[in-house]
């Protein structure tokens, strides 16, 4: 599969795309049942709720599981998936390149004990040269709002933005006035299981926590471009996997 000239046009302009139906259901269902099983067990590295929101960390519940492609196997045949290579290849211009470092996870929000993803940009995880990266994020059953759908403003990826509009931790700030209007162009697709969204490492986006009783599980990894290089002795430095066709 490859994007038509209307779609590469659309993740240009908005700084995302949803593909619909695009990972079969059986995939879905064998990463969904591993998934279950290092969640049940909390198999270290996770980040808890707790951790994000600087509580007490007494009582953990998992928000993400870390380090997820050396986990399983299942885990690494999506994110080495051929179909979707070609893909990040025309969105990036360039080979897709792995990234392990971060956003190498599935992201998790479990029923009233999860908590509210803030608006933020994917890019405050990177040191690499460029911007040109991409976010993977696969949806392993339904996702809406009420449990906690992932919302975008268009175009943010383009935007200049200044400091004072983010807080310590690089969350876009809800209160500043600025920020205000820009949130009011807020965007979302409900998703259904095996959807794909692809979004820029500058779009802002968000999640509300999970006010349903059933618990939603999302699988989420990011590339870069081959040419966008990490710079030496940060966090990006790390373990990569080149996507091309010699893989």
């Amino acid at each position: 599969m490859i994007l038509s000239q209307e779609e590469i046009n659309n993740f240009n302009i908005n700084g995302f795309l949803v593909l619909k139906d695009f990972v079969p259901e059986k995939l879905c269902n064998e990463i969904l049942k591993k998934t279950k099983e290092h969640l049940d067990k909390k198999i270290a590295p996770i980040e808890s709720e707790e951790e994000y929101m600087n509580l007490n960390q007494d009582n953990i519940t998992v928000r993400r599981l870390r380090q997820v492609y050396n986990r399983e196997e299942i885990f690494r045949k999506w994110m080495t998936y051929e179909e979707i290579r070609p893909i990040l290849k025309q969105i990036l211009n360039d080979t897709p390149v792995l990234t392990l470092a971060h956003h190498n996870s599935i992201m998790t929000k479990l029923p009233q004990d999860s908590t509210r993803t803030f608006w933020h940009q994917d890019g405050r995880y990177w040191n690499f040269e460029n911007d040109n990266l991409v976010s993977v994020w696969l949806a392993l059953d339904d996702e809406y709002l009420e449990n906690g759908l992932l919302e975008f403003i268009p175009s943010s990826h383009k935007l200049h933005l200044e400091k004072n509009q983010f807080d310590e931790k690089s969350n876009f700030l809800d209160e500043n006035p600025k920020n205000r209007e820009l949130i009011k162009k807020k965007v979302h697709t409900n998703l259904q299981k095996g959807d794909v969204v692809l979004f820029h490492c500058k779009t802002l986006h968000h999640a509300n926590k999970n006010n349903t009783n059933k618990a939603k599980f999302s699988f989420v990894y990011t590339v870069r471009a081959k040419s966008n290089k990490a710079l030496k002795n940060t966090r990006s430095d790390f373990k990569e996997i080149i996507l091309g066709d010699e893989f």
